[in-house]
């Protein structure tokens, strides 16, 4: 077994969980440059969302538990995978490390674990049982913490495609100002009643209860869709900035400025928006960026965003505060976008240049009738930090995810972090069953090294 020393600690190549994993690996399948290798680091993980490297070199992974139903955060040792802490809340969305302490992102609030192993929830009751939930935790230089904290619908209006409806009836996105809405209501068949009775449903509103014209909602600080700043012991809870979907990963750069990553609507329920790319944003504090009438700083009711069969989507709110801007950093619609980080090694390209992980597509579920898979997502790319161009830096050779073609690649990235070795570590949450692709198979969760040749 191959040991590589950073620091203080140990990190180890190709170690394998307690539990067996079936998942087969080729590194040969990539299309990377000749000017470097890459190679397995770690496997066997039960679908992990994200990791992080301690000031000593120490690499922490938190397993989301979306096989398991009980995630668990794990540092990995010369030879094993070690538990430190689990029974964590679904879904899990990242993890952060500062001073000794684990920050978890998980269900509805943010929990420290510290060196003792002792934990403390220090911000709960987050707005988070809809469709989306925290990010992870950020540093700021004024030593408080940020994170992103995502909408409960894909646009706006609670409908069919919300399977959480019936745990939360009265779930509802809420507002980050306050909001003068334009009374569009939403017909759906009532999914509460077995006749073929039907429903109408206003945006920022629960199931069935339908807008007035000009009705004012208020804004709140958990509002939907927002950035939002606390102590680093969870106090004095600020909204920083509103108007995103799902500001699903935030990380600061060496110059103090706040990246986030913001995934785009999807082709579905009762307000569908067809061709939304995902963003790279630099936040600037008090900004509205858009959610639910603009995509990447445009209009919803451009042609471009009108579904296949669906109607030309319309404003939902009246009193817009600014025209939103637009991303430093434009993906491809269904990306997918996660983890990301920044390359300050002079070791793999142009200092400050980004790499982002791309989750990639489950299908024509969110795309609609478009081709589902080919050259979107399941990939890493790098951003130039002069320009925000966008380049694939290694995905597979087929452009397709592993579970598909049986090629021993990438399956799904959702982080990446560059280690005290200098090297590129990719997180890849594992492969999907081909019968189910919203399903993950367990145990195929894996560790890539990308190193200089």
């Amino acid at each position: 077994m191959y040991h590589k020393t950073f620091g203080y600690s140990k990190l180890v190549a190709c170690v394998q969980s307690q539990v067996d994993a079936t998942r087969y690996v080729n590194p040969s399948d990539f299309n990377l440059s000749s000017e470097y290798n890459i190679e397995v680091f770690a496997q066997g993980l039960d679908s992990p969302i994200g990791f992080v490297f301690s000031n000593n070199g120490d690499l922490y992974i938190i397993e989301s538990g979306f096989t398991s139903r009980n995630p668990k955060l794990l540092r990995l040792t010369p030879d094993r995978f070690e538990v430190i802490s689990e029974d964590f809340i679904t879904p899990v969305r990242g993890i952060n490390y500062m001073d000794g302490n684990i920050y978890v992102s998980h269900g509805d609030r943010i929990t420290i674990i510290r060196a003792d192993g002792t934990r403390q929830d220090i911000l709960s009751g987050l707005l988070c049982n809809g469709d989306y939930g925290i990010s992870n935790v950020a540093f700021g230089p004024d030593g408080k913490i940020y994170f992103g904290q995502g909408t409960v619908t894909n646009s706006g209006v609670v409908g069919l495609d919300n399977e959480w409806v019936s745990s939360h009836p009265f779930l509802h996105d809420e507002p980050t100002f306050d909001i003068i809405l334009n009374g569009q209501n939403f017909i759906t068949n009532n999914m509460f009643i077995k006749s073929r009775e039907s429903t109408y449903t206003g945006a920022f509103s629960s199931y069935g209860i339908p807008n007035l014209m000009n009705e004012i909602k208020k804004g709140i600080i958990r509002g939907s869709g927002s950035v939002l700043r606390a102590n680093r012991d969870g106090t004095d809870l600020e909204l920083i900035s509103g108007g995103f979907r799902n500001p699903i990963h935030v990380r600061f750069d060496r110059e103090y400025r706040l990246f986030v990553v913001n995934r785009g609507y999807d082709v579905r329920g009762s307000r569908p928006i067809a061709n939304a790319p995902d963003e790279l944003h630099i936040l600037e504090p008090g900004v509205w960026y858009g959610w639910p009438d603009y995509v990447a700083g445009e209009p919803v009711t451009s042609p471009r965003f009108k579904p296949e069969g669906s109607p030309q989507p319309e404003f939902l709110i009246a009193n817009h505060p600014n025209i939103p801007p637009k991303p430093y950093a434009e993906f491809q619609p269904h990306s997918s976008i996660m983890g990301f980080d920044f390359d300050y090694t002079n070791y793999f390209g142009s200092y400050g240049d980004i790499y982002m992980s791309e989750y990639g597509s489950h299908g024509p579920l969110t795309l609609g009738r478009s081709t589902p898979y080919y050259g979107i997502g399941h990939k890493v790319s790098r951003i130039n930090r002069g320009t925000g161009d966008i380049s694939t830096f290694v995905g597979n050779k087929s452009g397709l995810p592993a579970n598909i073609t049986g090629e021993g690649g990438f399956g799904r990235p959702v982080d990446v972090k560059f280690g005290p070795d200098r090297s590129l570590y990719i997180l890849d949450i594992g492969l999907s069953n081909p019968n189910n692709l919203a399903q993950l198979i367990p145990y195929t969760g894996l560790i890539w090294r990308i190193s200089k040749a």
